[in-house]
């Protein structure tokens, strides 16, 4: 479960509603599914910065209850204030915000919102119609826009939410309280369930470095070439200070981790699965027993070491450091991520045991096999009916019953005598493709590079000349970190959308150019500049990839 920092760096306004949305209903879902099936196992990875969004927004709305804070969402907002926006521009921007949904699953399945979608896209289409649309029509849109987005197991047991569905339509501010209020303790209590659960022994918790960056590259930017050999580089082929700046990555994560959880996890989801024979080191030195990469990074060491043969449904160990490393399988993975969306929630689990049973009885002779399933813990769902409720109930009831399958998390493996076997080599990758293509070797995506290492290297000379005070220097660190996280450069390029490209790149432009402020220094021309335009249309929109 990851996001990145979303909230504008000079305002702390949030552009984009992300962070909120999936946690009323991806992560809200994925603890009810662990509560409510006693013999569920699983591993849950929070970055640490999606941890402190959750809890903004949950100081948001206390203090917004309370009458002593602000609200730094627009939706929540709109939402709250008791007038709409009257300017044909700001009406716009509202109503294209409201339609950022799965059309057949989030849309389609409720007749008022689906009604509302069609009002919206007419109006839509002639600025002048917008002038038309009344303040009880922008009121009903927010208001089913923040139902449809609610986590099912909440629709199904919440009777303030129940009330609002069955009302559909003509919402009074009451109502629209009632709903923040029903956001506010969800946001509230949702680190809390995390941690009930990983107390319960239900759920390890794991971590990945603070703004989630792409290890191996923050080390050494060639090392792109262990898996790409033809691919293009920025013109800056070493990010300066990389080593350093990996470090603190890490030991931030798990200070923010253990602040909210009150413990230091044993594993470590380092970002994306971005793994490299420098990257285990590091992580070996930060105290992790186990870390996780993706099947084709085990497949082309493998090949690498000379032991293609070698059962990759096992943890390995790179030259015996001490982290294990478990490795995805992609097919089954991308099967929940992709396939079973448009399956029976049936179909699909008995598909997905059969699977399993056959790894197994491929496996008879290995003690140490274990089967790695990794995959978002939020945006799968919104392509499955009812947010995968009935798919990941089945799911976690059928493999915590099966005589033949065992639950368990990669901590429990080890602690119960799973012994990894020994790799010589880490050809560095990340669990897609293997490589680093979602990051770098493209045009666009290397020019983001370039960017950050332009501030880095102001950075440092300014690290060598001034000296802040401690508050000033840890928020510059910070916001450093926020520029290195991954999510900037997976979205540039011209095979996502247009539209998710443009919110990136800017927020990314903006991100560089506060920290050259905060350094005293002048923001510089380039970054007036678009780094990445876009224009396709990736599958699933874009926010997840396959595997292979």
């Amino acid at each position: 479960m990851h996001q990145p920092q979303y909230s504008e760096p000079m305002g702390g306004n949030y552009q984009l509603p992300w962070t909120y949305l999936h946690a009323i209903k991806d992560y809200a879902d994925m603890a009810w599914h662990l509560e409510n099936v006693s013999e569920a196992k699983a591993v849950v990875n929070f970055a640490p910065t999606l941890l402190e969004q959750i809890d903004d927004y949950d100081q948001q709305l206390k203090g917004r209850f309370k009458g002593t804070g602000r609200l730094k969402d627009p939706l929540l907002i709109a939402l709250d204030s008791p007038v709409q926006p009257v300017h044909a521009g700001e009406r716009r921007k509202l109503i294209n915000a409201c339609l950022r949904a799965n059309e057949e699953k989030l849309i389609a399945p409720f007749p008022h919102f689906a009604r509302l979608a069609e009002i919206a896209r007419w109006a839509l289409e002639q600025t002048e119609r917008l002038r038309y649309l009344n303040e009880q029509y922008l009121v009903d849109l927010l208001v089913w826009y923040h139902l449809v987005w609610m986590a099912e197991s909440v629709r199904r047991s919440d009777i303030r939410i129940q009330n609002l569905m069955k009302k559909g339509h003509f919402f009074t501010f009451h109502d629209r309280r009632q709903l923040l209020t029903v956001i506010s303790e969800i946001l509230s209590d949702l680190i809390p369930r995390y941690r009930r659960l990983a107390e319960s022994g239900r759920v390890e918790l794991s971590v990945t470095p603070y703004a989630h960056p792409i290890l191996p590259l923050l080390l050494d930017i060639n090392s792109t070439l262990e898996a790409m050999p033809d691919a293009p580089l920025p013109e800056i082929t070493e990010y300066p200070g990389g080593e350093a700046r990996a470090h603190w990555q890490m030991e931030e994560g798990l200070r923010v981790f253990e602040s909210f959880f009150g413990f230091r996890p044993k594993g470590c989801w380092p970002s994306e699965g971005a793994v490299s024979d420098a990257t285990l080191p590091l992580i070996a030195e930060h105290g992790f027993s186990w870390t996780a990469t993706g099947e084709n990074v085990l497949r082309n060491s493998l090949n690498k070491s000379d032991m293609p043969e070698a059962n990759i449904h096992k943890p390995y160990r790179l030259k015996d450091l001490p982290p294990a490393c478990f490795f995805r399988d992609d097919g089954l993975s991308d099967m929940i991520g992709f396939i079973y969306t448009k399956w029976s929630a049936e179909d699909a689990v008995n598909d997905f045991i059969s699977h399993l049973l056959n790894i197994k009885a491929t496996t008879e002779d290995d003690p140490d096999r274990v089967v790695s399933v990794i995959l978002d813990g939020e945006n799968a769902w919104e392509y499955y009916s009812y947010n995968g409720f009935y798919f990941l109930q089945s799911l976690y009831k059928q493999l915590s019953q099966h005589p033949e399958l065992e639950l368990t998390t990669f901590s429990e493996c080890l602690e119960s005598g799973v012994t990894p076997g020994s790799l010589p080599e880490m050809v560095a990758g990340s669990w897609v493709y293997g490589s680093f293509s979602t990051w770098i070797g493209d045009a666009d995506k290397n020019r983001g590079w370039d960017l950050l290492s332009q501030v880095k290297q102001v950075y440092d000379q300014k690290m060598a000349t001034t000296t802040f005070d401690e508050e000033m220097q840890l928020a510059i660190d910070r916001q450093l970190a926020i520029c290195e996280g991954s999510d900037w450069f997976w979205w540039f390029g011209d095979y996502n959308s247009a539209d998710s490209v443009s919110d990136f790149e800017r927020l990314f432009r903006l991100h560089l150019s506060n920290l050259y402020q905060m350094l005293g220094e002048e923001v510089p021309q380039i970054l007036s500049e678009v780094v990445s335009f876009g224009g396709g249309e990736a599958e699933q929109g874009g926010t997840m990839r396959r595997g292979g």
